[in-house]
């Protein structure tokens, strides 16, 4: 495990970050997180604000009592706030939001009404500033998300293959499409730092198909590399076959069943990581409890298939499953976005 101690080259990085994000002097500047937060981090971001001199203050609140039948982690709906209306509003009513749950306001009930205020939410990942250090947000970044958020908005279709019998046929016409760079100048509009993805939430009854987790390929639930062959037969979006006789296929049947809910099987959203600077293997470096797996979430070339909670199907869920997959090739409407693993030209 890594020392959880401030540095001076970090309260800097945060600071350029922040300033990425329009904070100025003078900005009412909310800093949320929970009692189970990263302290580092949390320290991290006051200072940096006090290094722009915004007017920094922060809203703390007890992480909630565990109401999962299985441990939660990576969902990106921080269930912190629990609906309570001072503390949204406080939120809401701050120029800049520094997110510092452990979920992250992403897809939390919340979220709305913070935006709605106008403020601007970046949720720094539950990652040691390590992690954030290598992956600091540039320009270039959103220029290349950008573009692919236009690419995924203007196609009908995506195909998904790989030379381990990945074969996945997605309708993304009317999908919402979305897409992270790591920061946000916008006033109600949320990002998330580390960043360099574009994804898409399709409509119901889009996906069908076989996915085949390879070994190599990522459980980010789990925080685990998978190491045997494990094939999932995705029908009108749900997974309703899990096939493999090893312990990465054993532990997927049983979290998905622990969830005793038809939704948790359902695709929540699907896209591919852009990330040049991200890092498939860089989990073998770091304890768990020194990442949240965003990294590899947006390592360049990965094909990302979740399952969980997706509005736009109108299917609400806890259980998520986030898993990149490598070696694949992402297309939309015949023209590759991702080659065999690596960005296409």
């Amino acid at each position: 495990m890594m020392a959880e101690r401030l540095e001076g080259k970090w309260i800097d990085l945060f600071a350029e970050v922040f300033a990425r994000c329009k904070v100025g002097a003078g900005d009412a500047c909310a800093i949320l997180s929970e009692s189970q937060s990263r302290a580092l981090n949390v320290q991290l971001a006051e200072l940096a604000l006090h290094r722009l001199s915004a007017r920094a203050f922060h809203v703390v609140v007890p992480t909630p009592r565990q109401s999962a039948p299985v441990p939660v982690r990576s969902t990106g709906a921080s269930v912190a706030l629990q609906g309570l209306a001072p503390a949204i509003q406080g939120l809401a009513a701050s120029q800049f939001v520094v997110d510092c749950t452990l979920e992250g306001l992403m897809h939390a009930a919340e979220l709305p009404a913070v935006l709605a205020g106008g403020a601007r939410v970046l949720y720094v990942s539950n990652e040691h500033p390590d992690v954030l250090e290598r992956l600091a947000p540039s320009p270039a970044d959103e220029q290349k998300v950008r573009a692919a958020m236009r690419l995924l908005r203007d196609a009908k279709r995506m195909t998904v293959t790989s030379p381990a019998g990945t074969a996945l046929d997605i309708r993304v016409e009317g999908a919402r499409v979305g897409g992270v760079w790591g920061y946000t100048e916008k006033p109600g509009t949320l990002s998330h730092w580390p960043g360099g993805l574009c994804l898409c939430f399709p409509r119901a009854g889009s996906v069908n198909g076989t996915l085949v987790l390879a070994p190599g390929d990522l459980n980010l639930t789990f925080k685990r590399y998978v190491e045997s062959p494990v094939r999932l037969r995705i029908e009108s979006d749900y997974v309703t076959r899990i096939e493999g006789e090893s312990l990465d296929a054993e532990l997927m049947r049983e979290h998905y069943a622990a969830w005793g809910e038809r939704e948790a099987y359902a695709v929540s959203h699907v896209g591919w990581g852009m990330n040049e600077r991200a890092r498939w293997d860089a989990l073998v470096m770091y304890d768990r409890a020194d990442v949240n797996g965003t990294e590899q979430r947006a390592f360049a070339g990965n094909f990302l298939y979740s399952t969980g909670a997706n509005e736009v199907a109108g299917r609400h869920t806890l259980g998520h499953f986030d898993l990149p997959f490598r070696h694949c090739t992402v297309e939309l409407d015949g023209k590759a976005v991702v080659r065999d693993g690596k960005l296409a030209a």
